[in-house]
């Protein structure tokens, strides 16, 4: 089966599809960024092999492709999904610990990640590179989200452009997860901000048991160079706006 590796693997997302592909009997390598998080998330990864990476140190990150190579003897698919956000403030109002950390994290982690990936498989000749988009990839901006919003929109441009450099058999392509019930879409809400938000999470978002085995899915088998995918498509987005008042969705209740 295919050899996948996770960053950011051990919570939200990237947990979600590392279990998805578990359950699919892949071989799955994650990190997570400190020993209490990959500690929490042992008991879905029982089968994977775990470890803790910053992924803003590339030998961090270095030594994760190796671990994975040395244990399943390739890696035929890299998934960049680590990805941290901040406190909703106009920018100048952000201590610059926030933003050196929001960047290390969402755009160097994922320039290290997209390095040593397409180094190592283009040394063994194959293999996937998918980047993880998020608010800000389509260019659209939100007020106290700028340093998320623009790291972000650099992923997608740094990936159409690696998708352009790619050696023979290589490939790299968007995941574009939409709207998912995870800690980074209600970060930082007050009780009342975060009422009226609801309102258009529970008609466009998604849980992460929804999502996440869709991408996964998807991660294994639509390894185009280029490839885009998208959950939550324009189609899809004025399909739940034209039946959200024939349809009562919950998302935060068991």
């Amino acid at each position: 089966m295919t050899v996948v590796v996770v960053t950011g693997g051990t919570r939200g997302i990237g947990l979600g599809m590392a279990r998805a592909l578990l359950e699919r009997g892949h071989s799955v390598a994650v990190c997570g960024s400190t020993e209490e998080s990959v500690e929490r998330a042992g008991p879905d990864l029982r089968d994977a092999l775990t470890m803790v990476a910053d992924v803003a140190d590339r030998e961090q990150v270095r030594a994760l492709w190796d671990a994975a190579a040395e244990r399943y003897g390739r890696v035929d698919v890299w998934i960049n999904n680590a990805g941290i956000s901040h406190t909703r403030a106009p920018l100048w109002e952000l201590p610059d610990a926030t933003t050196h950390a929001v960047v290390d994290v969402n755009l160097r982690g994922v320039l290290n990640g997209s390095a040593v990936a397409l180094a190592g498989m283009a040394a063994q000749g194959s293999g996937h590179l998918w980047n993880m988009e998020g608010l800000g990839s389509d260019g659209r901006s939100v007020p106290g989200l700028a340093i998320y919003g623009a790291t972000k929109r650099a992923v997608t441009y740094l990936t159409r452009a690696l998708a352009k450099e790619v050696p023979p058999g290589v490939s790299a392509g968007l995941l574009s997860p939409g709207m998912v019930v995870t800690d980074l879409l209600t970060h930082d809400y007050d009780p009342e901000a975060l009422e009226k938000a609801k309102k258009i999470f529970n008609i466009l978002a998604d849980r992460v048991e929804t999502v996440a085995p869709w991408l996964a899915e998807r991660a294994v088998t639509e390894t185009r160079n280029g490839a885009h995918v998208r959950w939550l498509t324009p189609a899809k987005t004025m399909a739940r706006f034209a039946t959200a008042p024939f349809r009562r969705r919950d998302l935060f209740t068991a």
